[in-house]
């Protein structure tokens, strides 16, 4: 994920100089395939080709070239490596996404956030899979899940901002029991110094995303480098395009001010636990 977001933006680089994938090669004293290779996120580089090619393009926004700067040299092997081969590549691709992040943001309609699901809430989300998943499959998927949570309780722990709407709070996903632990662990979060979750209740009405069972955007060093997780029928999509990037920010916003505040929204996932 890393090294394709690197080499979409090297693109859009090339594209605003109004270049050719044959020109930069000539310039670079390389082929046009390596150039094509870069772009596609197969090949890494190094930093003094990056900064080669940033010149190439005249790119006068320094924080981008030394963001852009940070992250060649080629994959990342980073604790999601563990689990390549054993559960789809999308679930490593948001784990190298969050990892990377200086804060996340997300809108949750169905689903609690993957970040703070419990064991055991997170093994009744995946048992709903049809056909049923291998039992191997399923606990790698839920040790995996359970992992990804440590950019939240690390060392250098990420800020985040999380809009959950009710409807996701009240689902109970494993029983009663299970669904009390699990918005306790919420209330638990919600005291976090980096952690803000905010909850939409159904009197609130419609809101920008509403339509979107789950929306993760990953804010980069630099904006341009920023990236948006959607859960999607048939799998992971990740958004990086300038313009729809700048959508879904209007769209966070607008969905963090119509939730509550973060008093009330602890207050709400309290009564709601009380209840169960």
């Amino acid at each position: 994920m890393r090294q394709r977001r690197f080499g979409a933006e090297l693109r859009r680089l090339r594209e605003a100089a109004d270049m050719s994938a044959p020109t930069v090669a000539n310039l670079l004293g390389t082929t046009r395939t390596v150039v094509s290779n870069i772009e596609a996120g197969r090949f890494g580089i190094s930093e003094e080709r990056l900064r080669r090619l940033a010149s190439i393009y005249e790119c006068d926004d320094e924080d981008l070239v030394n963001a852009l700067a940070r992250m060649t040299g080629g994959r990342k092997r980073g604790w999601w490596e563990e689990y390549r081969g054993k559960i789809p590549p999308g679930f490593l691709d948001v784990s190298e996404m969050e990892h990377d992040a200086v804060r996340l943001r997300s809108v949750q309609t169905a689903h609690l956030p993957g970040l703070f699901q419990t064991e055991d809430h997170a093994r009744a989300v995946f048992q709903l899979f049809t056909p049923p998943l291998p039992r191997l499959e399923l606990e790698l998927r839920v040790a995996h899940r359970l992992a990804r949570q440590q950019v939240l309780t690390g060392a250098n722990p990420t800020p985040y901002v999380g809009v959950i709407q009710e409807a996701a709070l009240r689902m109970q996903l494993g029983g009663r029991d299970v669904a009390r632990a699990q918005l306790n662990r919420l209330l638990e979060a919600s005291e976090w110094e980096n952690v803000t979750l905010l909850v939409i209740p159904f009197a609130a009405g419609g809101f920008p995303l509403f339509g979107d069972s789950a929306v993760l955007y990953a804010e980069a060093a630099n904006a341009h480098l920023d990236t948006v997780h959607m859960d999607s029928p048939t799998g992971a999509v990740f958004v990086d395009s300038p313009t729809q990037l700048a959508h879904f920010r209007k769209r966070l916003d607008t969905a963090e001010q119509t939730a509550l505040s973060r008093e009330e929204s602890r207050d709400y996932i309290h009564r709601i636990a009380k209840d169960l």
